[in-house]
This record gives C-alpha cells, structure tokens and sequence, in this order.
C-alpha cells in the first residue's frame, strides 16, 4: 500500500470515530429543546410570585419555590463541571457498553417525583435568597450551558464521568448534559406541587 493511501485511509477512520462520538444534529436539537424548555418553565413559574409565595414551605421539611430555584443556581455549575471534568481526561474506550441505554434511564428516573432523593449538602440551599438574584443566578449558569450544547464539536459519547449515584452509572458528556435538563424539570414539577400545596398563599 503507498504510504499516501494510508495516510488517506487513517485520516477516513480518524473522521468515522469522531461521528460517531459526537452529537448529530438530531441529539443536539433535543439537547438544546430541553436546556431552553427547562429554564423557562422555572422562570414562567417563579418570576411573578410575591414574596409569600416564593418563601412558602408547606412544612419544614419541604423546599420552597425559592429553594428549588436557589439550589438550581448552585447546581447547575456542578452538573456542568462534570461535562468538561470528562472532556478533560482521555476517552474512555469502553463508552458504549458503559453507557448504553442511559438516555432513556435517565429520563425516566430523574423525571420521577415519587422517588425522593436528597440534595449533597454543598447545593443545599440557605434559603433567604431574594427571587431576582435567585433567577438571574439561574439563568446565567444555563446561558453557559446552552451555548456549550449549541457550539461544541467536541465527541461528547466518548468522554465519561461517573455519577455519584449508582443508579446512572457512568454517564458520557452528552448525558450529563441532558441530566442537567431533566435535573431542572424534576424541579419544575416540585414548583408545580409547592403551588398545590394547602396554604399555599393566594398573593
């Protein structure tokens, strides 16, 4: 073989791995969809309550909505720092079997309120914030975020981290992204209930 047809043929195989570690555009646009539908259900559903409302627990034990968007700020930077933590180090040659199915693992369980989970202490919040900083401490945190999902190249599937939980596993870069979004509409959906709460106030 002449060493320019193998230099071709390499350069062919080098392009064939990295497709098939990056996002297509069909995975790009659900990832962005729910990074952008997340953040504004938050914001549609906290932006305009009174301060009663924001501050509201239905018992000690319950989060207020003023909670949930708080430990969303804190969050958000964590979950993100995982995606570029896996970027960061070499890919992990075993990504599709130890990541196989996870999409759907994850919408399914983060998305399931009947089964409580409890915060790490580092993104607890203190509660006290006020809703302005809270919401725009939000929105800048996923304004990164959603640029990252929007321009990177970067082979997303090959590069791993492990989720503290051993329900998920070992998530690539592309899952802990899309963890984030689901992350956010399980939060949403407690808003949703804070507000169904008895003595949630009127105003």
């Amino acid at each position: 073989m002449l060493v320019g047809t193998r230099s071709v043929l390499a350069k062919t195989w080098s392009t064939v791995v990295v497709s098939a570690t990056a996002v297509n555009q069909s995975e790009r646009d659900q990832l962005v969809n729910l990074l952008i539908e997340s953040r504004d259900q938050v914001v549609a559903s906290s932006e305009q309550l009174s301060v009663a409302q924001w501050a509201f627990r239905e018992s000690k034990d319950n989060w207020s909505i003023g909670d949930n968007v708080e430990h969303l700020g804190l969050v958000e930077p964590i979950l993100f720092g995982q995606v570029t933590s896996a970027l960061g180090v070499d890919a992990n040659p075993n990504w599709e079997e130890e990541t196989a199915g996870k999409e759907s693992l994850l919408k399914e369980k983060v998305l399931d309120r009947l089964t409580k989970r409890d915060a790490p202490h580092s993104v607890l919040p203190a509660g006290g914030i006020d809703q302005t900083r809270a919401l725009r401490v939000f929105r800048e945190h996923r304004e990164i975020s959603l640029r990252f999902a929007l321009d990177t190249a970067k082979p997303l599937k090959a590069h791993t981290a492990d989720h503290r939980r051993p329900l998920y596993g070992t998530l690539n870069a592309y899952q802990w992204l899309l963890f984030i979004a689901y992350h956010t509409l399980r939060h949403v959906k407690q808003i949703a209930e804070a507000k169904r709460a008895p003595g949630f106030p009127e105003a």
